[in-house]
């Protein structure tokens, strides 16, 4: 069914019209982002290859952001009564309470058959009322017919009359598997990123990946029976609110008989879309939103020339570009140069990498490893599993030995202060989500039409080494008889452990400047699993495994 009928203005507001920039005209507008480069500033004139890293990270000034046209898709059938239902209904008035009326919500329920309890409309004082006496009459009952509830979110989403300037996000949330109305993974999500909630023990954790990583940017949220979901939804809100940057996309193109581009791989997603021309002349990969303080990388293998016949020379090996959208205005930065110095004394291989380099080739080891633990466990291949995390363990050992100051973590307890995928703005968001628990009839204040800067929070040291410890919990070897979810939820919670003490290490080698910033302190680990890395937090017991940020 096709949905036309999304507000166009908001009734009572006065602040409707889009948000001017506040950084000024297009030109300026490029600076919200900013391109970092790291790569060996020397090489050899033998051919050999090199690694350059490059990172796009999200401005953390003051500017107006996207509105947001959010589409919530939740599960009602009959395993969600009691509990489930209220906890979801708790969630999604706190969502409510946050969006503005520069927002604009959409909820779809689905059980038996999918319902559409409202149009999009813009979240003002009026709609909020409204849309809360909407979702306090949510009941539990029938069967899962998700891909009737997806389809008809994405309906919504495709038949928006108003979307310019806009972004758009779905959320989908569900306790069960799905067994009616045929198989979600077949609806059609276009560009459109979807973030999916897994609650409970009895979720279809791979259905709700699949559909995650099927779309652009989403991410798979694991959600503990005993966990609270408000918690969960205010991280997507921290940074869906925070959008300062859409359709972003980054080109490198490398010059002709200097270097070839090899392969492009992206440190913080397995399967961000990317475009090849059609020589090998350039390569372009899409990573659509970016947050407020947020940042994506990607590393590109670079096959330099043989200039064994050539004078030492200065060469430019190949340029970056990047291009976004903001408030419906295309931005376009100015191509950045790679340069590299072709020395005849310099031994091909010999050169240290950068560390910011070092580290995201070690983190993507790492993360390759976890993962397949994680797919050997998904098989009930347990013993295999177990031994890969053990191998992940003594790789993490060595990267310890051979960093300057190595430093061990302790498995046991949390490491306060550090989750790993997180901003400063979503950090503000689950404060107040436990406030919102504790207090329901006191609400969190609305977004604002702008992103304000995070509030400056002093760096934290790593924790003190303790006495020799396993950094990897022991796996019971007898649980490959039993339930096979049970020890995919002991990987997922081995891999926060392994990703703490990694974080440890990149912690270790920081620059001057993140003894100010608490987020570029976090800057080289916060999204160290790319496909399958759980968000470890002090307060709640919800997992993010997802292709896009960790």
């Amino acid at each position: 069914m096709a949905y036309n009928d999304d507000e166009q203005t908001a009734p009572t507001s006065t602040a409707t019209e889009p948000a001017r920039p506040t950084v000024g005209i297009t030109g300026q507008l490029v600076k919200q982002v900013r391109l970092n480069k790291y790569h060996n500033d020397v090489a050899s004139m033998a051919p050999h290859d090199q690694e350059l890293l490059l990172e796009l990270r999200g401005s953390s000034s003051s500017t107006d952001r996207a509105g947001l046209d959010l589409v919530a898709v939740i599960d009602v059938s009959g395993s969600m009564d009691g509990d489930g239902i209220d906890k979801a209904k708790t969630a999604l008035q706190f969502v409510i309470r946050k969006l503005s009326d520069l927002d604009r919500l959409c909820i779809v329920t689905f059980s038996t058959n999918a319902t559409r309890l409202c149009p999009l409309r813009f979240v003002t004082a009026a709609a909020q009322t409204e849309l809360k006496a909407l979702v306090d009459g949510l009941k539990a009952y029938g069967i899962t017919n998700m891909k009737g509830g997806l389809e008809t979110g994405m309906s919504v989403v495709d038949g928006r009359r108003l979307a310019a300037g806009r972004a758009v996000s779905v959320m989908l949330m569900s306790d069960g598997y799905q067994n009616h109305g045929g198989d979600a993974r077949d609806v059609h999500l276009k560009n459109v990123p979807v973030y999916t909630f897994g609650f409970g023990a009895s979720h279809d954790s791979n259905l709700l990946e699949a559909i995650a990583r099927k779309s652009l940017g989403g991410t798979f949220n694991y959600v503990a029976d005993s966990a609270n979901l408000t918690g969960p939804f205010s991280q997507l809100l921290g940074g869906l609110l925070t959008i300062i940057a859409q359709d972003l996309e980054l080109t490198v193109t490398r010059f002709h008989g200097e270097a070839t581009i090899k392969r492009v791989v992206w440190v913080d997603a397995g399967t961000y879309p990317q475009t090849t021309a059609s020589d090998g002349s350039s390569v372009t990969v899409s990573f659509g939103t970016l947050y407020s303080a947020e940042a994506r990388r990607v590393i590109v293998y670079l096959a330099l020339a043989d200039k064994t016949a050539s004078p030492p020379y200065d060469a430019n090996v190949c340029l970056a570009q990047y291009r976004f959208t903001f408030q419906a205005q295309q931005v376009t930065s100015n191509p950045d140069l790679i340069t590299i110095k072709r020395r005849p004394s310099a031994a091909p291989g010999a050169a240290r990498k950068p560390q910011p380099v070092e580290n995201e080739l070690a983190r993507r080891q790492h993360a390759d490893m976890i993962r397949a633990a994680r797919d050997m466990a998904e098989a009930n291949k347990m013993e295999d599993a177990r031994n890969k995390l053990e191998e992940a363990r003594k790789a993490l050992e060595e990267n310890f030995n051979q960093a300057a100051n190595p430093t061990r973590v302790a498995t046991r307890g949390q490491a306060d202060g550090v989750r790993l995928y997180t901003t400063p703005h979503m950090d503000t968001y689950l404060k107040q989500a436990e406030q919102f628990e504790k207090n329901p009839d006191e609400a969190p204040p609305p977004a604002t039409k702008h992103v304000p800067e995070p509030d400056q929070v002093v760096d934290q040291e790593p924790p003190a080494p303790p006495a020799e410890a396993d950094v990897v919990p022991d796996v019971p070897r007898d649980m490959a008889a039993g339930d096979r979810r049970t020890l995919s939820a002991a990987l997922r919670v081995a891999a926060a452990v392994l990703s703490l003490a990694a974080f440890v290490l990149m912690a270790s080698v920081r620059t001057s400047g993140w003894d100010s910033d608490r987020y570029d302190l976090y800057e080289q680990y916060y999204r160290l699993l790319h496909d399958h890395l759980p968000v470890a937090s002090k307060h709640h017991a919800f997992l993010t495994c997802n292709k896009s940020r960790c």
